[in-house]
């Protein structure tokens, strides 16, 4: 679609007074930012991503046109508002307020759908929602901003952490999407299983998805996600999860590489995001790993 705006492009057309903001900070598909907005009577233009608003502070009637439709509703602390992207929206509001946006791309929700419908989406739409008194959609979007302004360890990877969840949250109850009619069957013969493998041995210490995987022979995502869970009993992102383990385990055993190194090697985001999953995995510290085989 063209003519789509950024999220950074829409002071532009609704102006306020930014509070904090995720720019700079390294997340990937996934942004906030917080504004102080006075009232006005504003045009938000077809977005290239899906906008969530929660209402932090001060309380205002708000006038919304979508779709050539008219809403109403009073909007404060506790509520959130959804907006679907690339469609144009009218509203009109009369009181100060203070918001948080956390704008979510249209490749991490199709993305997530895809894992979640184990088959291929390129592309989904959410309901466009005025007022939504969700707490779960509301504590992940302060959670985001949060992080956005503490700019803690691993945020980054938090922060994906956290979308990927309310995406799937948002799937649950703002989405319809339809599954396919007719599920193929079969799995990977024993040289198909044996390449990915070894693509996958190969591509370990870079970002590795479902779609580079399916390429990788010659098969649609959707059929190459049912396939390889039948030929090795787990999701693709697991299998690879646990390569990327088993890797690191035998670094750690037979190697000085400092822990850092290992992780990068591995394809874990840094050295923290490793020791959590080795933790999780084996019970153990990286670190204490090595001492023990040592």
């Amino acid at each position: 679609m063209n003519g789509l705006i950024a999220h950074e492009e829409l002071p532009e057309w609704v102006p306020g007074r930014l509070l904090s903001a995720s720019d700079g900070l390294g997340w990937k598909q996934v942004a906030s930012r917080s504004y102080h907005y006075d009232g006005q009577n504003v045009i938000v233009p077809a977005m290239r991503d899906f906008m969530l608003v929660s209402y932090s502070a001060g309380s205002t009637p708000m006038r919304r046109r979508f779709d050539g439709r008219w809403t109403h509703d009073t909007l404060g602390p506790g509520a959130a508002s959804l907006l679907t992207r690339a469609q144009r929206a009218y509203w009109h509001w009369q009181e100060p307020i203070d918001v948080t946006h956390v704008y979510l791309s249209g490749v991490l929700v199709a993305e997530v759908a895809s894992e979640v419908m184990d088959c291929s989406v390129s592309e989904v739409t959410l309901n466009d929602v005025l007022r939504a008194d969700d707490p779960v959609m509301t504590a992940a979007i302060q959670a985001i901003a949060q992080e956005a302004r503490v700019q803690g360890l691993g945020g980054p990877l938090y922060v994906d952490a956290m979308a990927r969840g309310l995406v799937v949250h948002l799937l649950r109850r703002y989405a319809s999407i339809r599954m396919p009619t007719a599920r193929p069957s079969g799995t990977l013969s024993p040289r198909e299983k044996r390449l990915i493998v070894e693509y996958i041995d190969a591509e370990l210490a870079m970002p590795i998805d479902l779609k580079g995987m399916a390429e990788a022979l010659g098969l649609r995502p959707c059929l190459f996600a049912k396939r390889f869970r039948q030929g090795f009993g787990k999701p693709p992102y697991a299998f690879v999860t646990a390569r990327r383990l088993d890797r690191a385990k035998r670094l750690l055993a037979t190697t000085d590489l400092p822990v850092k190194a290992v992780a990068a090697d591995c394809g874990f985001t840094d050295q923290a995001h490793l020791t959590r999953m080795f933790s999780t995995a084996f019970g153990v510290t990286p670190a204490a790993f090595r001492r023990r085989a040592t």
